[in-house]
């Protein structure tokens, strides 16, 4: 199964795109021996709207282009139900042993997910109910996905 980022904006220079680069490169290996591959990431520009409605409506649509037909999608949104990292993992195997050929992952942009977007996710998840910058959301993603890859090959990372 095919692991996809879809994230709105660019990830910049700096500390942030090192570590998150880290954690894909580690979720790459390890997902390999496990049916996975990617995570790739596709990034969507941000939006120039002058209202935020206008924006998410325009980064939705992008966000929608980008995806392939045959993909489950879990986006990422502040009112989405917590997940766990055992959780996570257990959804990635699921959705793996049933065939799906993709799972993309969604990450709106500084006013987040259109509604389109929204109803095209088949789950919505958070990270807790605090507010993160989308590169560090981006970094935890990636993280979470490695982590996934560990509980799924019975590494000791995860305990750690």
């Amino acid at each position: 199964m095919r692991l996809i980022i879809v994230a709105v904006g660019r990830m910049k220079s700096g500390p942030e795109r090192e570590l998150c680069d880290r954690y894909l490169d580690r979720a790459r290996k390890g997902g390999r021996p496990l049916g996975l591959s990617g995570p790739d990431v596709i990034e969507i520009g941000e939006s120039a709207g002058r209202r935020p409605a206008e924006r998410m409506t325009e980064e939705a649509t992008g966000i929608l282009a980008a995806l392939g037909e045959e993909t489950a999608v879990l986006a990422l949104d502040p009112k989405g139900a917590e997940i766990s990292s055992e959780d996570l993992a257990a959804d990635m195997a699921a959705l793996r042993d049933r065939g799906v050929r993709a799972l993309s992952f969604l990450i709106g942009g500084a006013d987040g997910l259109g509604d389109v977007a929204r109803e095209r996710a088949d789950r919505m998840v958070a990270f807790g109910r605090a507010t993160f910058p989308h590169q560090l959301v981006r970094v935890m993603l990636a993280e979470q996905i490695y982590r996934a890859t560990t509980i799924l090959a019975g590494h000791p990372y995860h305990k750690a």
